[in-house]
Parts: C-alpha cells; structure tokens; sequence
C-alpha cells in the first residue's frame, strides 16, 4: 500500500499560489444525521442529510504585497475560489484535484474568519482558520 507524505501541496487561494505559506490543511465532509427511527425498532435510525464541508488551513503569516493578509483580509465575509492538489503535478488518479471555484457544479469557500496575528515573543506568526464551504467538493482525477 503506497503512502503519501505531504511535501509538494499545491493550494490555490482566488486564484493565487499560496502554497508556500501553507503549514497544514485538512479538507472535511460531515453529513447531519437525519433520525427515522420507527415505532417498534429497537435502536435508532438514520440517514444521511445535508453534506457540510469545511477546509481548515494553518497559515504562515506575512504582510508584503501578494502575502497570505494581502490576498485573504480583503475577501473577509466573501465567497472566493479554492482548488487543492496533494502534489504539484499533473491531475490525476494518483493526485486528484479538489476544486471549490463555483465550476463543475462545485461550491466555493467562504472566508469567514481571520486572525491577523498570532504568536508569542520569538515564534513565527501563524493564522488559523476554518471556513465552510458554501455548497460542494468536487473531486477530479483527469487531466
């Protein structure tokens, strides 16, 4: 079974390279449990309802033009474009692109918190965030 370490991601943020000011991401989908549960059962019922994703990135903050603050804070209470590849290569199979840029059907991200600072004496400055996703995940393995 192949293994994937997370060295090359490639995260396009409204249509910037933010790659290289990326720590972590985690792209998730939870679905609310919807209860059918019926007289007579004897344990409860569900099934799936409505998806809500969310993207959670910790950011390495800066403030020079084309920065993470240049291109995030403007776009605070808006919808933008986000695409994300595990490699930066070619899509694929084996390297899949999730794409949230309003084609295809697909939902786009919704910056809805930021953190313009955030570190101690000494520490490099990160930023935290997580933002729903207005709408879906689009999942897409040819080139």
């Amino acid at each position: 079974m192949a293994k994937l370490v997370l060295t090359n991601a490639k995260v396009t943020i409204a249509g910037t390279d933010l790659s290289d000011h990326i720590a972590s991401i985690s792209l998730a989908t939870q679905y609310d449990l919807v209860e059918t549960t019926q007289f007579g059962q004897t344990s409860k019922q569900f099934v799936a309802g409505l998806a809500a994703n969310t993207i959670t990135f910790e950011f390495y903050q800066d403030f020079q033009a084309g920065s993470v603050e240049s291109i995030i804070y403007p776009l605070l209470g808006t919808a933008t474009t986000c695409r994300i590849k595990p490699i930066d290569a070619a899509r694929s199979a084996d390297n899949p692109e999730y794409i949230m840029d309003g084609t295809n059907g697909s939902g786009r991200i919704l910056i809805s918190e930021w953190q313009a600072l955030n570190a101690a004496v000494g520490e490099i400055t990160t930023v935290s965030v997580t933002w729903p996703i207005s709408g879906d995940v689009i999942k897409l393995t040819t080139p």
